[in-house]
Formats: structure tokens, C-alpha cells, sequence
């Protein structure tokens, strides 16, 4: 039992699908990386620069402070007091990583799309396979010359020669 479960196992697994998906997933893991290090390192200090010297990643409400007195100069300082936040700043770059990330897939299945389109012009259809019986109205072989299902004999100058 184990055997064969291990053998249908391995069957699926190396599957093209799975193989594609498995690379697929690394690759946005990767990805997601460079997109998150280009907001927080690159998109996001010159627009808080620009808006007054502010750093996101310290962009946060406090809900409940230990401390009320208390002050604190950063997010870490204020969740290592135990004050409990709202980090907006954080919030702010993981959206704009999205929507980055968002809009690279967008590129990506719209070139995919226009390839495949491209592709598809110069082909052309496929000549069919299948017909309808006329006694039983069930899907048989374009070959056949009798229906498998009601064993009707069908007419034989509408059915093209079967290919050799």
C-alpha cells in the first residue's frame, strides 16, 4: 500500500505542471525580495525626504502605552517597551511592494497573452475527430460506420474514408 502510494506520489511530483509551479515559486520568492528591498531602500526614503524627513518604517499610532508619559524615538523602541502600535509605515511599503509586484504580473500575462495570440493567428483549426449519430445523438468516432452505443448502421457516403 505504502508502495503504491509512494509511486503515485512521485508520478505527480514530477509532473511538468508541478516541476513549473515548484520554479515558479522560488522565483517570486526571489522576486518579492527585490521588490520589497526596492521600496524600502530605493522608493521610499526620497519620498519621505520630500515629505518632511519622514521614515516610514517609524510610521506609527500607538493604541496602548505602558508608559503614557513616555516618548519614543522608533517603532522598535515602542514595541520593545511593550506599547502596543499600528504600524502604518509598514503597512505602507508592504502595499506599494504589492502593487509593484502586482503590475509585474499584469506585464508578464500581457505579453504572454499577446504571444500566444501571435501564435494562435497562424494556426488552424483542427479538423474534427468526432460526429454525431443520427439515430442516438451520442458523440461517436468521424470514422465509424456503425454507432457503438445503439449499433445503428450510418450512413456511409457521409462519413469520410477512415486515414490510413
Amino acid at each position: 500500500m505504502f508502495k503504491s502510494f509512494f509511486r503515485e506520489f512521485r508520478t505527480f511530483a514530477m509532473r511538468g505542471n508541478v516541476i513549473d509551479m515548484a520554479v515558479g515559486i522560488i522565483i517570486g520568492g526571489a522576486f518579492g525580495k527585490i521588490v520589497d528591498s526596492l521600496v524600502k531602500d530605493i522608493l521610499m526614503p526620497p519620498i519621505g525626504l520630500l515629505l518632511g524627513k519622514v521614515d516610514f518604517t517609524n510610521l506609527y499610532v500607538i493604541l496602548k502605552n505602558p508608559n503614557p508619559e513616555a516618548h519614543y524615538a522608533s517603532l522598535a523602541a515602542a514595541q520593545q517597551a511593550g506599547a502596543i502600535t499600528i504600524n502604518i509605515g509598514m503597512f505602507l511599503n508592504s502595499f506599494i511592494s504589492f502593487l509593484i509586484v502586482a503590475f509585474a504580473v499584469f506585464l508578464l500575462i500581457k505579453g504572454i497573452n499577446k504571444l500566444q495570440a501571435e501564435v494562435m493567428k497562424g494556426e488552424e483549426p483542427a479538423a474534427p475527430n468526432t460526429k454525431t449519430c443520427p439515430y442516438c445523438y451520442s458523440i461517436i468516432n468521424i470514422n465509424a460506420t456503425r454507432c457503438p452505443n445503439c449499433t445503428s448502421e450510418l450512413n456511409v457516403s457521409n462519413t469520410p474514408k477512415p486515414a490510413k
